[in-house]
């Protein structure tokens, strides 16, 4: 008789306790919620940024490597239209081409640099800063073989 109380007891008691816990457990929950989603956005913001930035590396190596060549025809058309394939293909729009040819008297050089303005690119609007920068990529290379320039 003395047991069955005492479990009686028990049962009630923890059943209190658990509630208690349960509500606990949700004000902690919705407390933590908002730096848990800000903390995973971040992440997901550095990574989408860190790709860009790869993306706009790439792109600019590809179109200097084009304009360098000395059986190009017409080097910029060439070069134009493989950044905007690399671009496209990461479905990046906004970018910007420079390109710059520099004599030094030994050799010509092609400098290519392609740029996105961060507020074009971001997933989540500026939320973690100034939106007022820009990514880009640059690539020098020496002209290949004898300039007729």
């Amino acid at each position: 008789m003395f047991t069955s109380k005492l479990f009686s007891v028990r049962r009630r008691i923890g059943r209190r306790g658990t509630r208690r816990e349960r509500g606990g457990a949700i004000v902690e929950f919705a407390v933590v919620l908002p730096l848990l989603l800000t903390v995973l956005f971040g992440i997901i913001e550095y990574g989408w940024v860190f790709s860009v930035r790869q993306t706009l590396q790439h792109a600019a190596r590809e179109g200097c490597r084009l304009a360098v060549l000395q059986t190009s025809v017409e080097p910029y058309a060439n070069v134009s239209s493989r950044v905007s394939e690399v671009m496209q293909a990461a479905s990046i729009s906004g970018y910007t081409l420079n390109m710059e040819h520099a004599v030094d008297g030994v050799s010509d050089t092609e400098t290519i640099t392609v740029s996105v303005p961060y507020s074009t690119i971001s997933l989540v609007g500026g939320f973690f800063g100034t939106a007022n920068y820009t990514l880009s990529g640059q690539c020098s290379m020496r002209k290949e073989g004898i300039s007729d320039s």
